[in-house]
């Protein structure tokens, strides 16, 4: 209707999942990285969770397009299924043909099928693929038999890959006890987050200029920053929000909507109370410098869902419930709230005896205290540090580590980061755990790191370990490195091939080697 009247050839922002108007975003990018290596992960699960509207299904449709041409694809948009319907639906979608009656056959009846197909495709040299959509609806029986179809496979590697795709619940499914042995079958897994304020802006002008807008863009800078807001950086809830206020717009035959023509908009939309926007008393360089460190961090993949990891916070004597002990496995809800602090004040507390810091990570993988040298070679932990990482890349890592913080006379101080959430970071001290703004700890830090973590086999049997855990089998050289490659590209790494610490670090996490992780639940 109002498409003409903007310049555009077709609506802009419709809901319909089109891949043309896909929006790369960094994270969506590192979405579809995930999907892609899970075609070279040799069997298995792979797994992308996101808020409602977070562009799942989009980018799970940009996937299929990218297929090729030896991939069999069955897809699942409706898993409410029983554990024979779903066999069924699974036959059905590869096409598996001599299938019994529904009302007579069996679970036995489908897998004997289904199992002889993947093994003919297989020796003809093609892949198959199980994408199921919505997969939080997936019960915990669907699961398990979804896990044994993944036992189905020949001495080299498995016959069916899985994908499954669903709202944040499905990670907290999976970390349930009960399925464990499914959870440690996730290859690589990914939680697609919301757009922030500078992608949001970026998202509507490329949908506009899919739309062929060529243009002033129909928006103010106001109108911009409040969508944002009002859609909370979702995909979806912007595409809804900004049409209203292009119809709005173009009903008042206005040549840009402002943002009390948003604000109409979103109440017509979201049938929920519209707040106004907060006036904050902050230096604008300073403000935008916080956005956008934060806009860094939420741009890095995290591997592991937040309510299956070990929470790193203090014991019960500290500000932080007792169920949130090192030792302890817990759920975002059984985090009370960390107190704040500033950070000059924290400053004053912390200590400068390095050794002690390194002793106080150490005592989060509950080993025995460390040698006098925290890298020594014949501890069963290794020391891994890096001088150049960002917040990002920490969060990305997923383990509490040492970082040095400077004073202004240059003065450091080594403090032990347990966690971070969206605007502050955790410091641990002694038995509690503090949080400060992220933005004065990046002024205050050097963009170093040094952690932990556990050698899953020796030197020798290393090569073995890395191509099992890749489902490589007997590769050669070149083929494991490809795969090293591929799993790095997945994990947000540098994408060299070559098995150093930081990959180490996340093939223990994909593997399920026990090791502490970072609080991350905001």
């Amino acid at each position: 209707m109002y498409a003409p009247s903007f310049g555009l050839a077709r609506e802009p922002f419709s809901i319909a999942p089109d891949p043309r108007f896909l929006f790369m975003s960094e994270r969506h990018r590192e979405a579809l990285a995930h999907l892609l290596f899970g075609l070279q992960g040799g069997g298995g699960f792979v797994l992308l969770t996101g808020e409602i509207g977070a562009g799942k299904t989009t980018v799970c449709r940009c996937f299929l397009e990218q297929l090729p041409a030896h991939c069999n694809v069955a897809y699942i948009f409706n898993p409410r299924l029983t554990v024979t319907e779903l066999l069924r639906s699974v036959a059905d979608e590869f096409r598996i043909e001599g299938l019994p009656p529904h009302a007579s056959a069996t679970v036995k009846d489908y897998l004997d099928p289904l199992n002889a197909f993947l093994l003919r495709e297989h020796a003809a040299g093609r892949n198959n693929v199980l994408i199921i959509d919505e997969a939080q609806d997936l019960t915990p029986e669907l699961l398990e038999q979804l896990r044994l179809l993944t036992n189905l496979e020949t001495a080299e590697r498995k016959l069916l890959q899985i994908v499954l795709i669903g709202q944040p619940e499905l990670r907290t499914m999976l970390a349930r006890p009960a399925l464990a042995a499914l959870a440690q079958r996730v290859i690589a897994r990914y939680h697609l987050q919301a757009l922030s304020a500078a992608e949001t802006e970026a998202y509507v002008r490329h949908r506009l200029a899919v739309a062929g807008g060529t243009g002033p863009l129909p928006f103010d800078a106001g109108a911009l920053r409040r969508i944002h807001q009002l859609a909370r950086g979702v995909p979806r809830r912007i595409n809804l929000l900004a049409d209203r206020a292009l119809l709005g717009a173009w009903s008042r035959r206005r040549e840009r909507a402002d943002r009390g023509i948003v604000d109409n908009a979103a109440r017509e939309v979201f049938d929920e109370a519209v707040p106004r926007p907060r006036r904050l008393a902050l230096a604008g360089a300073g403000l935008l410098a916080a956005a956008g460190l934060w806009a860094a961090a939420a741009h890095w993949p995290m591997t592991a869902p937040a309510e299956a990891r070990r929470v790193v916070a203090a014991p019960a004597a500290s500000a932080v419930s007792a169920a949130t002990a090192p030792s302890a496995p817990a759920s975002a809800a059984a985090i009370a709230p960390v107190p704040a602090i500033e950070l000059d004040a924290l400053w004053q507390r912390l200590d400068s005896d390095e050794a002690a810091a390194w002793r106080a990570l150490a005592a989060l993988w509950s080993d025995n205290p460390l040698a006098a040298d925290p890298c020594a070679a014949d501890q069963p932990l290794r020391c891994q540090r890096s001088t150049s990482l960002t917040l990002a890349q920490i969060r990305a890592l997923d383990r509490p580590g040492l970082i040095t913080l400077v004073d202004p006379g240059n003065r450091a101080r080594p403090a032990l980061l347990v966690g971070l959430r969206d605007r502050h970071a955790l410091l641990r001290l002694g038995d509690h755990t503090h949080a400060v703004a992220i933005d004065a700890l990046a002024a205050r830090w050097r963009g170093d790191f040094a952690t932990l973590m556990r050698r899953p086999a020796d030197n020798e049997g290393m090569p073995d370990w890395i191509a099992a855990q890749l489902g490589a089998g007997e590769a050669d050289a070149a083929a494991l490195r490809a795969r090293i490659a591929a799993f790095q590209r997945a994990q947000g790494l540098p994408a060299d091939g070559v098995a150093g610490p930081l990959t180490l670090m996340q093939l223990n996490r994909a593997a399920g080697i026990d090791e502490p992780r970072l609080i991350i639940e905001r």
